[in-house]
């Protein structure tokens, strides 16, 4: 049986003292594909060092998140485009719109997000998207980038059954983690109408810990967890829910 966390940050400063110890702890769980997104430049070689040390289990994307978009955002572009013409990546992200922290932003967010959007089309890739207060704002430029090209996987997502259906609209997986768990989470109160053809797992370690860890360090081992929540609210086994869940990403990411 193997789980696959689609989306989990192993390179930031909560894993530095442990990190060799909590990607082990992921693999004993069966957690065995571990998806990185990227936040800025300024952690591109921790990512690379962590790729070589898991190679059969750590897969980069590389992006610009929303809310790292500053003055200086067209250079961290000019980066992602460098890397990308280097070498290989499992997706562009994480990229969007993130209006919770920042609002004075949003007309280089968007600017950011679209690029990015066409990076992923010019290089076959699937995008992971951040959304956070701006599910009108994101779904604005995925609507004027859509087509069979666009592809990839609605990050934690949070939304109605409406906002779940327009992302799947844009062919898009949506990420379940941690939220699902949750009493005021909302999600598992639609998530049995969406097939699951339609979802992946992920964490977002080391945020959004699912229950019984709420509030504390997430990390990946506890997607299992994630599948546990999913195999109640779709009255399936966790079996079935890591092999679907499994396959889903590889139509993603395409292995």
């Amino acid at each position: 049986m193997i789980f696959t966390d689609t989306h989990t940050h192993l390179y930031s400063e909560e894993f530095q003292q442990d990190s060799d110890v909590v990607i082990q702890r992921a693999i004993d769980a069966g957690v065995k594909r571990l998806f990185v997104p990227s936040i800025d430049s300024t952690y591109t070689k921790q990512m690379y060092d962590l790729e070589a040390k898991y190679p059969e289990n750590v897969f980069l994307m590389m992006g610009l998140h929303p809310t790292y978009v500053k003055d200086n955002y067209e250079e961290e572009i000019a980066h992602i485009e460098t890397e990308l013409a280097k070498r290989k990546f499992a997706a562009i992200g994480e990229i969007g719109i993130d209006l919770y922290w920042d609002k004075t932003r949003l007309e280089q967010q968007q600017h950011a997000f679209k690029h990015q959007i066409q990076l992923a089309k010019k290089y076959n890739l699937p995008i992971n998207i951040h959304c956070r207060d701006a599910f009108d704002e994101v779904f604005e430029v995925l609507e004027s980038e859509k087509g069979e090209e666009l592809h990839g996987i609605f990050h934690c997502f949070t939304g109605s059954f409406e906002q779940a259906q327009k992302a799947i609209s844009y062919n898009l997986k949506l990420g379940i983690g941690g939220v699902a768990t949750f009493k005021n989470g909302k999600i598992d109160k639609f998530l049995n109408e969406i097939d699951l053809s339609n979802i992946v797992l992920e964490t977002d370690s080391p945020y959004l810990a699912p229950v019984p860890y709420r509030g504390k360090r997430n990390e990946s081992s506890y997607t299992v967890l994630v599948a546990e929540k999913l195999a109640t609210i779709y009255n399936m086994s966790v079996e079935e829910i890591a092999a679907a869940t499994t396959e889903n990403t590889k139509t993603i990411f395409g292995f």
